[in-house]
């Protein structure tokens, strides 16, 4: 006579359910402290780290900014681009790509006259004189043709070193004439230098 197998318990160790199978012992104390640790760790070289290093590149392109603002309000240019009335207005097409561009406006009952100023490539100078409708060719070396009086209003002084090159591109009122001087110490980057006079 065969005996029936009884089921096995719950709490038997064959079980297959058994509370105790895969049970791991419980973790160290100073084991558990060390991987909190580590996890906090990660998380804050996760989020600090480049949290960091977008306060620092805000802050530098912030002095940067003040620094341009300080550089220029002390000639009484506005670090800058002039806004696209004014370029129109005063026939002074800024190339595309151009750096430390800065500009000024004078307004009285007689004239008015817009300062700029800008680095760009040669390609960019060639396409600025090409739409006021001059050229390199009318570049005379130096020639310098902005005025010591409209120098002065704007503290451009033109004593680096140079080759300095200028023109006076003229046109009949009330289109404005414009004094250009370029200064290219750098050959492949030149800095133009405008002043464009109209009279209303």
């Amino acid at each position: 006579m065969t005996v029936p197998r009884q089921p096995s318990s719950p709490d038997s160790p064959d079980s297959p359910d058994s509370p105790d199978e895969g049970k791991r012992p419980p973790e160290d104390r100073r084991h558990m402290i060390r991987r909190r640790w580590l996890t906090a760790t990660i998380i804050v070289l996760l989020i600090g780290v480049p949290a960091g290093y977008l306060v620092i590149s805000a802050n530098q392109s912030r002095n940067s900014g003040r620094d341009k603002e300080a550089k220029y309000s002390a000639t009484g240019l506005t670090a800058g681009w002039p806004s696209k009335v004014q370029r129109r207005l005063y026939d002074v097409p800024i190339p595309p790509y151009s750096r430390e561009v800065a500009y000024y406006e004078t307004n009285n009952w007689r004239t008015s006259r817009l300062y700029a100023q800008f680095l760009t490539s040669n390609k960019g100078l060639d396409k600025f004189l090409k739409q006021i409708g001059s050229s390199t060719a009318d570049l005379e070396k130096n020639d310098i043709t902005i005025s010591k009086r409209d120098r002065k209003v704007v503290g451009w002084e033109f004593t680096d070193p140079g080759p300095w090159y200028g023109l006076t591109h003229e046109q009949k009122d009330p289109i404005p004439t414009l004094d250009v001087v370029v200064n290219r110490a750098n050959p492949d980057h030149p800095m133009v230098y405008v002043v464009s006079t109209t009279t209303p």
